[in-house]
């Protein structure tokens, strides 16, 4: 355990943030993975649908700095190439 008033303030912040970015990264998580079920099923508009709802949550979750923002590239990036082949069949 800390002995310094400052390293305490320090994991009370750490432990804030930790919670904070838990609940944005779990909402990435969520819409990733409808997007990918709505793909595999085939449905062209709700997988437009549920992709877009993804990468907005993907740029929002980037933007506070909860996921990196190549990081977030890298799974928009992944989810167009998924959805491309869906429309291109």
């Amino acid at each position: 355990m800390a002995n310094h008033k400052s390293a305490l303030k320090r994991i009370r912040q750490t432990e804030k943030r930790r919670l904070h970015n838990r609940h944005f990264r779990n909402r990435v998580r969520t819409f990733v993975k409808k997007a990918r079920a709505q793909i595999a099923a085939g449905d062209v508009e709700s997988a437009q649908e549920a992709t877009k709802l993804a990468i907005r949550d993907l740029d929002m979750a980037a933007r506070r700095g909860t996921i990196h923002k190549r990081n977030a590239a890298r799974r928009k990036s992944r989810l167009m190439k998924h959805l491309n082949q869906l429309q291109a069949e």
